[in-house]
């Protein structure tokens, strides 16, 4: 499986970015899975319903399951947060996964940046950010596209991982 990374600060339109690549790039005829690293506490099921019910009361993992989808969900407790190849491990195999977040990992990105934030660009002191997407020009040492040109974020993307 082919990997790239979306990173930037909060607000940045990260997010936005991954949804459109996705579109756009599985509208190529590619297969695409995610990964979003989330730096809190989240849940995806619901207070009350079943599978909430058998995790609180210390189910090590829960799996969801009906005709639509499942969702498998392990609860760390005491252990530390498995690393991205770890995470990478446990996807089908896809034509490219498209990670939001873990900018500390080696992998290859493209920062989202947006100036309104006023958050400093990570790609100064960044070598894995091999491009920038931004609401605003800016001289750099690599490619700078606009934030809302998906299609050529989506063409340097599977470029750079040859597909």
């Amino acid at each position: 499986m082919k990997l790239y990374g979306i990173v930037g600060y909060k607000n940045a339109g990260k997010t936005g970015l991954m949804e459109r690549l996705v579109t756009e790039i599985t509208g190529r005829g590619f297969s695409v899975s995610t990964l979003k690293h989330a730096h809190h506490a989240f849940d995806i099921d619901q207070p009350g319903k079943d599978s909430h019910r058998h995790r609180v009361a210390g189910a090590h993992q829960v799996l969801l399951a009906s005709g639509a989808r499942w969702a498998l969900m392990t609860e760390l407790r005491d252990t530390a947060e498995p690393p991205l190849d770890d995470l990478l491990g446990r996807l089908d195999p896809v034509d490219l996964v498209l990670v939001e977040g873990y900018k500390r990992d080696g992998h290859a990105k493209v920062e989202a940046y947006r100036a309104v934030t006023g958050n400093p660009l990570i790609a100064r002191d960044d070598i894995t950010i091999r491009a920038v997407a931004s609401d605003t020009p800016m001289d750099m040492d690599r490619p700078v596209f606009d934030l809302d040109n998906t299609a050529a974020i989506a063409d340097f993307i599977l470029s750079e991982v040859g597909l």
